[in-house]
């Protein structure tokens, strides 16, 4: 296992829109991959779309916000803050339901989730344990020849697998015989 001693923390401002939300996705990708969090990856993905989700259907007016990631000690926080003072719920099991279950799963795939107010509205987070994938060392290359060894190997011609007059037949045109 590898310790970082150091945090590392992403913070975008962004509107939540559903051209956006995809596009954070992959950014929030990039960022766990660069920290070698690749384990999370998924999970971290998810659960940050389902939040900006939530902005963007239950939110009044501009839908901005701010997504924070954050990793320290082996835990990573994703935390997305709006200017809606309503706090979500965690609602009930409904199987067949379109909506309604986006907090549920968050609160499935995480460690811990919560909610708190702000003074100008609300964040709602998630964390998961994650510690970052040891770099793999380098395999090494076998040497290449030189030029004097490359110029003693036989040369190798290709053979083909049938006689040269195959391709001297003329091909059927597929527009033969149509009026």
């Amino acid at each position: 296992m590898i310790t970082i001693e150091h945090s590392r923390q992403y913070t975008l401002n962004l509107r939540a829109t559903p051209d956006r939300i995809p596009q954070v996705r992959r950014i929030v990708a990039a960022h766990l991959r660069h920290w070698r969090l690749d384990t999370v990856i998924q999970p971290v993905s998810l659960g940050v779309c389902e939040l900006l989700t939530n902005v963007h259907r239950h939110t009044a007016g501009d839908h901005m916000c701010v997504l924070q990631l954050r990793w320290a000690r082996g835990q990573l926080t994703a935390s997305v803050a709006d200017n809606d003072p309503r706090l979500p719920r965690l609602r009930g099991p409904r199987p067949f339901a379109e909506r309604g279950r986006g907090l549920a799963m968050v609160a499935h795939l995480s460690d811990s989730w919560g909610t708190h107010p702000t003074a100008d509205g609300k964040v709602v987070w998630f964390t998961l344990t994650a510690q970052p994938q040891a770099l793999r060392p380098l395999r090494s290359l076998p040497p290449e020849p030189s030029l004097a060894a490359a110029a003693a190997l036989p040369a190798r011609v290709p053979r083909f697998a049938g006689p040269a007059r195959a391709f001297a037949q003329p091909v059927p045109s597929p527009c033969a015989g149509i009026a």
